[in-house]
């Protein structure tokens, strides 16, 4: 497919050379993929403002074959999703969710309730009076629609069910572990209770447009943060910044706004 036109939403930006950007997009068409935007750093670049993180495009690609950077031809702004820009609390979440977004899904493999989730959610973000439980709760959604799903319903080991047994949970094993079957584990798990076992399953169950009604608070909020935040990075090998949206090159290590610091 040498030339195609999708929707996109724009996840990350790395300066290249000496006045370009790769940009890495969640595609519509074709899953997530990476394209070069050329001259898009000099100041009368036709790409203006569209290559910024969470924009909603209608993006133009070219690409000779699968393995190189497709070549960006057009990009449209359709929702700039502006808002998400005006507070520290809604640009890390949505940053967040992004990063989510880049490290659980794989190249170039199409999943369109991914992406409509994804532009559903950021929508939900501008509006939330909770970001912070806003991105948690699309994350849980996510894991679901991308089969990383965790097993919150029995134990991974041995298939007891979570109602009738002290359980916790553990990345590692991909969900809840009952007692007998922990003490053989080197992990020590996190503790987690039937309240907050019954929201998770809860968030999962709802279509998105009914989980962003759901809240959380005080010991429910701080386990299913704790279990999520774990096992999505041991689903993505490493821990997700709250903010890397934009990297000097592709060549150096990824920097971090200093801001994101102080508001933790």
């Amino acid at each position: 497919m040498p030339l195609y036109k999708t929707r996109a939403i724009v996840i990350k930006s790395q300066r290249w050379g000496e006045a370009d950007r790769i940009v890495t997009f969640y595609t519509e068409q074709v899953g997530k993929v990476r394209g070069i935007a050329r001259s898009a750093r000099r100041m009368k670049s036709r790409f203006g403002s569209a290559l910024e993180p969470f924009r909603l495009v209608e993006l133009t690609l070219f690409e000779k074959n699968v393995e190189s950077l497709a070549r960006i031809s057009q990009v449209d702004i359709a929702d700039s999703f502006e808002r998400l820009r005006e507070s520290l609390p809604l640009m890390t979440a949505a940053a967040r969710i992004v990063n989510f977004i880049q490290a659980v899904t794989p190249d170039r493999d199409p999943n369109h309730a991914v992406f409509q989730t994804l532009r559903d959610g950021l929508s939900a973000l501008e509006s939330s009076d909770d970001p912070e439980l806003c991105a948690l709760l699309l994350q849980i959604h996510i894991l679901g629609l991308t089969g990383f799903r965790p097993q919150v319903h029995h134990c991974t080991e041995c298939g007891v069910s979570a109602e009738v047994s002290s359980m916790r949970f553990f990345a590692q094993s991909g969900g809840m572990m009952c007692f007998p079957c922990s003490e053989r584990s080197f992990d020590r798990g996190l503790s987690i209770s039937p309240g907050s076992i019954a929201f998770i399953q809860q968030a999962r169950r709802l279509p998105f447009d009914k989980i962003t009604r759901l809240r959380a608070s005080g010991q429910i909020r701080q386990e299913v943060k704790q279990a999520i935040e774990a096992y999505v990075e041991e689903v993505a090998g490493k821990s997700l910044p709250s903010m890397n949206l934009y990297s000097p090159s592709v060549n150096q290590p990824d920097r971090f706004p200093s801001f994101s610091k102080e508001y933790h």
